[in-house]
């Protein structure tokens, strides 16, 4: 019975837009949340310390080659040229397509893995100085072993844009379910056994499983390995993608700019800074992944296709509507989770050897990272605008000047010793200005763009968002003074769930009340529309695979 169901999923297909989107959603939710179980059984068997600080280090190296080069990139490229070549008589062209494409990704992430296991002792030092020489070391053990997992999810990704061109999403969802999986494995089994450097060989396990689900299913579709009679990189379809592929490959060089920065300051602090801060950014990130990057993945194309057909007011149309929408979401969720901060890191970290001083740090921390959330989640659609305009120099300037903002911010703080809270007032202060740049910038390109439409529609989402946040501030003292002194668990699951649906439901109520164009959004269930582009959810899902 159950080969006989996956075998019924290997042949799945979905053709309607609104269940493949649905199928994706799904998977992204439930696949966020195994990242959040993962971080608090990280948190209870290792808590902020040395162990957990050379872990998220050694994973900063592998994952910027995988986040600069095919995060955001290869699904863009790769998607619309292969399924174009799929709907020729011979499809034989597409899958030689694919294969070379294999095994030019793997030769080039093959060589760049090498060099960085030959050169991760320099590197290491250079990112992260402020660790003692053991814990350098020991760095530098865990990232060789990881760099192996660039190879494993490039290969994945790839495998996994074929899938979606083939509308085949039920098994190309679930990969990031076994990502996760494969970490858990690595921190509850393996690390047990041999060590601390089991959560190595966990991250490498997970890349491995990521890769295995979609090699099954991509080889069921059709997909056969073979060697060339010709060099790959002299495949014309294989050139052209990769030309397409360049320009995109900046798309996620501020926030690893930003990450590294944060990794290299981290070092220099106590035990447990670079883990604490690393916890607080992954609570965030799931609002910055379902609505910044999503939205942005989803008006790509068409922002792309408005420049490409000389519409700018349509351009300009789409890029104000969907940065409003973007806002709609991000700003009452942001306030939502400054209300709800201590209640979220207490459910998710506060286990086991994660103290209250390392809890209570976090909660700084992610209480100042919620301020910058609304600019962190407008990046990515501003960013894709100067894209659509075949225009990449642009938001690298953006993002350079961005973190000329972070640096000095950081060693000014750091030196008034604000300690952890520095790095994340300079994280914040820098997102805040790369979207401001990002705006000046688009105003001065598009004189016509006028942002005074779009800020009134702000300032209510605004009012709406804080009226919200009042009153849901008011009901969790309440239930909180309800409960008592000590609360226990479930009673924080009570607090937290009361006060969202409470402070959701008063958000949704009053936007209906102004008028809000982005609530009839929701009534009409566009959400899922928008999202079930099948380029859409290749990059998506490759976003999903980041800090273990």
């Amino acid at each position: 019975m159950i080969i006989e169901f996956y075998k019924k999923l290997l042949t799945l297909q979905s053709h309607s837009i609104g269940i493949a989107a649905m199928i994706v959603a799904f998977f992204g939710i439930v696949s966020r949340i195994m990242g959040l179980v993962r971080d608090r059984i990280l948190a209870a068997n290792y808590g902020a310390g040395d162990t957990l600080d050379i872990y998220y280090a050694a994973f900063r190296l592998p994952d910027l080659i995988f986040e600069l080069l095919i995060v955001g990139s290869l699904a863009a490229a790769f998607v619309p040229r292969f399924s174009k070549l799929m709907m020729d008589t011979d499809q034989t062209r597409a899958w030689r397509c694919a294969n070379d494409l294999f095994l030019v990704l793997m030769s080039a992430l093959f060589a760049l893995s090498i060099v960085g296991f030959i050169f991760a002792p320099a590197l290491i030092h250079l990112m992260v100085p402020g660790f003692e020489e053991a814990k350098i070391d020991e760095t530098i053990n865990f990232a060789r072993i990881m760099f192996l997992s660039p190879l494993f999810l490039t290969a994945s990704a790839l495998f996994g844009s074929v899938l979606v061109s083939m509308k085949k999403f039920m098994l190309y969802a679930s990969a990031p379910l076994l990502y996760n999986a494969g970490i858990i494995i690595g921190i509850v089994f393996i690390a047990p056994r041999f060590g601390d450097i089991g959560l190595a060989f966990g991250v490498v396990l997970g890349a491995f499983l990521h890769f295995a689900v979609h090699l099954i299913a991509v080889s069921h579709a059709g997909f056969d390995f073979s060697l060339p009679k010709t060099l790959p990189w002299h495949n014309q379809d294989v050139q052209q993608i990769l030309r397409s592929m360049i320009p995109r490959i900046f798309g996620s060089a501020s926030n690893q700019i930003a990450l590294i920065l944060t990794t290299f300051s981290a070092s220099l602090l106590s035990a447990g800074a670079l883990t604490m801060f690393t916890f607080a950014y992954n609570i965030q990130s799931v609002v910055l992944g379902l609505v910044g990057v999503s939205f942005a993945l989803a008006a790509f194309p068409t922002l792309s296709a408005a420049h490409a057909g000389d519409k700018p007011e349509y351009f300009r149309e789409v890029l104000m509507r969907t940065l409003r929408r973007i806002l709609y979401y991000a700003i009452p969720m942001s306030i939502l989770f400054w209300v709800l901060r201590a209640q979220i890191i207490r459910l998710v970290y506060g286990a086991g050897y994660f103290d209250k001083e390392a809890t209570d740090y976090t909660i700084q921390v992610l209480s100042i990272l919620l301020i910058s959330l609304f600019a962190q989640c407008a990046i990515p659609l501003l960013a894709r605008a100067f894209y659509a305009m075949n225009d990449t120099k642009t938001p690298l300037i953006a993002a350079l000047g961005a973190q000329a903002v972070n640096i000095i911010c950081l060693f000014t703080l750091l030196q008034a010793d604000f300690r952890i809270r520095a790095i994340a007032i300079a994280f914040s202060l820098a997102a805040v200005t790369n979207a401001l740049i990002l705006l000046g910038l688009l105003k001065r390109r598009m004189p016509e763009l006028d942002y005074r439409e779009t800020a009134f529609g702000i300032a209510k989402i605004i009012i709406a968002g804080f009226f919200a946040g009042g009153i849901a501030h008011g009901i969790k003292n309440f239930i909180g003074f309800t409960f008592g002194e000590q609360i226990y668990v479930w009673q924080y699951f009570v607090q937290f769930g009361v006060t969202a649906v409470a402070g959701v439901t008063i958000y949704l109520g009053v936007s209906a009340l102004f008028g809000l164009k982005e609530f009839e959004t929701i009534r009409k269930s566009i959400f899922f529309k928008l999202f079930g582009r099948p380029i859409v959810a290749a990059e998506e899902q490759n976003q999903g695979t980041g800090s273990p």
